[in-house]
């Protein structure tokens, strides 16, 4: 049996999982962290893009925790109730998180808005901009790991976490930037950047929106992803082609079903073990994955979904119509 396309970054189920939880503990220790170092900060200088940044970090700090405790959460084996697992958790997770960081928006354009009709003058720069370095370098340490952790699990949780993340990065910049301006330029400037960074942070948690929900209805995996998983099946010597090919992915879980066509003369026991083998191949390509692969004779026509795409032993889509008559 031949093979072919395999994802190296894919991990079992035990290891990802310890990524995860690592990344979690992570996200809260920064956040922590921050938090303190950004308070003494803004009761030096009286900024609202510090105290901005301020806020955020609590929210960040937060939104780690329900983070943390979801990915936990996602990562506990499936059980009589939940017999397709508890991944979706990573989901919820994110939608609670872009809800953390939309408020924080809010909260902050509101203050911003204020202070540019009546600018304030900013004290304590140096402390400002001390405080500010700091947390550039925790974030970028913070986003390195997280970036490992997402091309190692794909985890949804992480990502939406990391996007978070990043937005704080863009944020702790513009604040130095917006220090260093307002203490030699207009006052202004402070107010300026802090609805700029605000409108940004809303465009984040849009992003974060539309990954959960994709995840919670069942969205199909990527072009990349799907294709992989046609080449490795067609790569069979005995698969005729395939039809019906469906995917989804929960938590670390990725779920595959498809329709395998063999040849008609097969013994049931032959094809069942043929379709074992495809089904072994998938799993090394996936290794957290639960595929089921349903065996017809090439020759069936059969009633298939428009969206449905039937293809041959070489992988190519075959322009016919399939469908029963």
């Amino acid at each position: 049996m031949s093979e072919t396309t395999t994802t190296p970054n894919r991990l079992a189920p035990e290891e990802a999982g310890r990524l995860m939880r690592l990344a979690t503990y992570a996200s809260v220790s920064v956040a922590i962290s921050l938090i303190v170092a950004k308070l003494v900060a803004w009761f030096w200088t009286d900024s609202v893009s510090m105290l901005a940044t301020l806020i955020d970090s609590t929210l960040d700090a937060l939104a780690a925790i329900i983070n943390l405790i979801a990915v936990r959460h996602a990562l506990t084996p499936a059980d009589k109730d939940h017999r397709f697992g508890h991944g979706k958790a990573e989901a919820l997770a994110g939608l609670g998180q872009a809800m953390f960081i939309a408020g924080s928006a809010g909260f902050l354009m509101l203050e911003a808005v204020g202070r540019f009709f009546h600018p304030q003058p900013i004290e304590g720069m140096a402390v400002g901009i001390g405080v500010m370095i700091f947390s550039l370098i925790a974030t970028v340490g913070l986003l390195t790991f997280q970036t490992h952790v997402i091309k190692k699990t794909n985890s949804t949780a992480i990502k939406a976490d990391s996007l978070h993340y990043k937005t704080d990065l863009y944020m702790n910049a513009s604040v130095i930037a917006a220090l260093l301006l307002a203490v030699y330029g207009w006052p202004g400037f402070d107010a300026v950047f802090g609805i700029g960074i605000g409108i940004f942070v809303l465009y984040s948690a849009w992003e974060i929106v539309q990954h959960a929900i994709g995840d919670l209805m069942d969205k199909e995996l990527s072009d990349e992803e799907r294709q992989q998983i046609v080449d490795i099946v067609v790569a069979h010597p005995k698969a005729r082609g395939m039809h019906d090919l469906r995917t989804r992915k929960s938590g670390v879980t990725y779920f595959i079903q498809l329709h395998l066509e063999l040849d008609d003369n097969l013994m049931l026991k032959e094809a069942h073990k043929i379709a074992d083998q495809v089904e072994a191949s998938l799993s090394k390509a996936f290794p957290n994955s639960e595929i089921i692969i349903h065996q017809d004779p090439h020759s069936l026509k059969e009633k298939i979904p428009e969206f449905a795409e039937v293809l041959d032993a070489n992988g190519e889509e075959i322009n016919v119509d399939k469908a029963a008559d």
